[in-house]
C-alpha cells in the first residue's frame, strides 16, 4: 500500500449534486421542483405545518387541570364479584389478589353495586356505605383496616371523648346578669381611656396652634467681647 493508492472507503464522499446549471445538466431550469405550487416556492413549509388542518401543538390541551399528587387509588370491586367465594368463609385482601380481582400492591375498596348472596367476612382497605350495609344484611362481617374509609364496627366507642382545654372561668357559661355587669365595666373603662386620649390630643393641637415667640437676642442683653 503506498501514499497514492488511498482511497476513502465506498459511500463516504459523494458527489453534490449540481441543479439550476442549464437544461443540458437535466436539473435546470425548474431545478427538480416542477411547475409552481407550494412545492415550487423557496419558502415551502413552515415547520408545524400540516396543510391547513389545526397542528397537533395547537390541538393538544394546555391546561389540564390540578392532578393531585397525593391521590389514593383503589382498586374497585363490586358486591356482584363477590360471589364466587363460598358461603360462610373468610375473605382476606390476599384473595382478592389471587383470584384476579384486584391488582397485588393495591388497596381494596368495596363498593355496593350488584347483588350479595353469600355471608362473609371480609377485610378490605376501604368500603362504602351501600356495600357494609349489604354485607351485614347477609350476616356477614366487614373490617376496614389501616383506618381508611368507614370506621370499623366498635372503634367509635372506644376513642376517649374530648375534653376542654379552656380555664376553669371560661368554661362555663357566664349568666346573664354577670355578662351584664362586665359589659358595663368594660364601658366605663373605654369610655374614661377615650377621654383622657381626646385631653391629650386637645392640648398637643393648642401647643401647635399657639404663636412661637422670637428668640432673637437684643444688642443691650449681649455682653461685649473681651478683647
Amino acid at each position: 500500500m503506498k501514499l497514492h493508492e488511498l482511497r476513502p472507503p465506498e459511500g463516504a464522499r459523494i458527489t453534490r449534486r449540481r441543479i439550476g446549471r442549464g437544461t443540458g445538466s437535466g436539473r435546470g431550469k425548474t431545478s427538480g421542483r416542477g411547475q409552481k405550487g407550494q412545492l415550487a416556492r423557496s419558502q415551502g413549509f413552515r415547520l408545524g405545518f400540516e396543510g391547513g388542518q389545526l397542528p397537533l401543538a395547537q390541538r393538544l390541551p394546555k391546561l389540564g387541570g390540578f392532578n393531585n399528587p397525593f391521590k389514593k387509588v383503589y382498586a374497585v370491586i363490586n358486591l356482584s364479584k363477590l360471589n364466587r367465594f363460598k358461603d360462610g368463609v373468610t375473605v382476606e385482601v390476599k384473595d382478592f389478589y389471587e383470584t384476579g380481582l384486584a391488582r397485588p400492591g393495591m388497596d381494596v375498596k368495596l363498593l355496593g353495586a350488584g347483588t350479595l348472596r353469600r355471608k362473609l367476612t371480609i377485610t378490605a382497605h376501604a368500603a362504602s356505605e351501600s356495600a357494609r350495609t349489604a354485607i351485614e344484611a347477609k350476616g356477614g362481617t366487614l373490617t376496614v383496616i389501616d383506618g381508611v374509609g368507614s370506621p370499623t364496627p366498635g372503634a367509635s366507642g372506644d376513642a376517649e371523648p374530648p375534653t376542654s382545654t379552656l380555664p376553669p372561668d371560661t368554661a362555663k357559661p357566664a349568666s346573664r346578669g354577670g355578662s351584664r355587669v362586665r359589659a358595663s365595666g368594660s364601658g366605663e373603662g373605654s369610655r374614661a381611656a377615650q377621654e383622657g386620649t381626646n385631653e391629650v390630643r386637645g392640648e398637643a393641637s393648642r401647643a401647635r396652634r399657639a404663636p412661637s415667640k422670637p428668640t432673637r437676642a437684643r444688642s443691650k442683653d449681649v455682653a461685649p467681647a473681651e478683647e
